[in-house]
């Protein structure tokens, strides 16, 4: 993981999701959660994507403030 630069497009790439700007636009449009949940308890994570997950907040810096970002993303409300 050291080769491959800490963004969204490839965070989403590593947990096999669709990377494009429209497909993490629409992944979490549709995949909110609720306030008290941890995103590592989100139930639409394979457990292969959790572990990464997991792994990427606990071992890796960069990594975690992306991991971060989309933590928030799927928090927030519509305005």
């Amino acid at each position: 993981m050291d080769t491959v630069q800490a963004r969204m497009t490839n965070l989403f790439l590593q947990l096999g999701l669709d990377a494009s700007p429209e497909g993490i636009e629409r992944f979490i449009a549709g995949h909110f959660l609720p306030a008290e949940m941890n995103i590592l308890e989100a139930p639409f994570w394979s457990d292969p994507q959790r572990q990464l997950l997991r792994e990427l907040l606990n071992n890796d810096a960069e990594w975690a403030v992306v991991v971060d970002q989309l933590n928030e993303s799927l928090h927030e409300e519509d305005a």
